[in-house]
């Protein structure tokens, strides 16, 4: 504890005197360029403004709430509450369609091969 008191005073002592050194650097400048004056110091810029309070809609709200009532459900054992959305049933490609997509597909890339046979004669 000793220690680290001391060897705070240490470097407190030291960036002092650097400090010293580094304004009187600083009156030599501000002599040789003539300025009768101290140059004035150089303001921090002013901090930025709070832009505000963030919120959450409605909506996010309900969803976080249900996400944190099921984690908990699951920690304590028990069954979580159903979701109150149904999934939606997946759709299906009909055989028509499947076939049209593949014609279409192949007459694409005859037209991709019919071009490079004709720019490579």
């Amino acid at each position: 504890m000793k220690t680290d008191i001391t060897k705070f005073i240490a470097i407190r002592n030291s960036l002092l005197q650097e400090r010293s050194q580094i304004e009187a650097r600083l009156a030599q400048i501000n002599r040789a360029l003539g300025a009768s004056a101290p140059a004035a110091p150089v303001a921090a810029a002013p901090p930025a403004a709070p832009t505000g309070k963030r919120t959450f809609s409605a909506a996010t709200k309900a969803k976080m709430r249900a996400a944190q009532q099921a984690r908990w459900a699951k920690i304590k054992g028990a069954a979580p509450a159903p979701a109150a959305t149904a999934k939606k049933a997946r759709r299906k490609l009909s055989a028509a369609g499947r076939a049209a997509i593949v014609a279409a597909a192949k007459a694409r890339w005859a037209k991709v091969n019919a071009a490079k046979a004709k720019a490579g004669k």
